[in-house]
């Protein structure tokens, strides 16, 4: 089966694999929703992978359970964060794909971080250089 940016749009997980300084990988599962050509994540503005794809957008996407066990292949992605537009986007996404657990999930980090403490982040899937 092939991965494709429907395909990954669909479905409830992703992982994310960026890449530390050192070349060391390092993947989280994540929630998921198509956005125009590509896919997007929403997570914790000073989490770890922000800074990492700050630093370098090269990540690996496949589609995961919860645990972030592949269910299929992973493919080449190019990150990059996106503004408050954006993300206010990937939010409204969330809350309708997600439903009541995405909406309580979007209130929830709201109230703990306001809504400058998170982001959305782009994925561009498949190798630039094809």
């Amino acid at each position: 089966m092939t991965t494709t940016v429907k395909s990954l749009g669909a479905g409830s997980y992703v992982r994310v694999t960026s890449y530390r300084r050192d070349g060391r990988a390092v993947s989280t599962p994540v929630w998921v929703v198509p956005d125009g050509d590509g896919i997007a994540v929403w997570t914790a503005r000073d989490s770890g992978k922000v800074k990492r794809i700050r630093r370098d957008g090269t990540v690996l996407v496949g589609p995961c359970d919860a645990r972030g066990r592949l269910t299929g292949e992973e493919v080449p992605g190019q990150a990059h964060i996106l503004d408050a537009e954006g993300t206010a986007r990937v939010r409204a996404a969330l809350a309708s794909k997600y439903g009541l657990l995405g909406k309580l999930t979007l209130w929830g980090s709201r109230v703990r971080r306001g809504l400058e403490g998170t982001v959305g982040i782009h994925i561009a899937v498949g190798d630039p250089s094809a």
